[in-house]
């Protein structure tokens, strides 16, 4: 387990962000980061062999309308943002050192991208990004 400060952690998902090529960060709309120490109840699921994801393992969430699957009339109402959260915990719990814990960042905020995409999982993984 390595600790790091909230702002080291922030600042990591900063430039996790910042990394992302220009133009998939110029299709980011109506999408917000966060970061939290741990999942909230409702943020935990089932995976496919119906076991709920460990709280130690859950790395990032995205919850909203992925690109792929918003239709014409999508905002017109005034749409919540999107949300990709990042969990502290998780990655302190899983890395051993500043620099892991940065790159394993980075390929979160990668991984919850894809879904904002509309790519799932198997989609994610085929690029090495499970």
């Amino acid at each position: 387990m390595f600790k790091v400060t909230d702002e080291e952690f922030e600042g990591m998902i900063e430039r996790g962000i910042d990394s992302l090529p220009d133009r998939f960060l110029d299709e980011l709309e109506n999408v917000v980061f966060l970061m939290e120490y741990e999942p909230r109840e409702d943020q935990l699921y089932e995976d496919e062999i119906g076991d709920e994801e460990v709280l130690d393992n859950m790395m990032g969430l995205y919850e909203g309308v992925s690109l792929y699957d918003r239709g014409d009339d999508y905002g017109a109402f005034g749409a919540l943002p999107d949300t990709i959260t990042i969990f502290k915990r998780a990655h302190e719990f899983r890395c051993s050192s500043f620099e892991e814990m940065e790159e394993e960042v980075r390929r979160t905020i990668v991984h919850e991208v894809g879904h904002y995409f509309g790519m799932d999982e198997d989609q994610i993984e085929r690029m090495g990004y499970e």
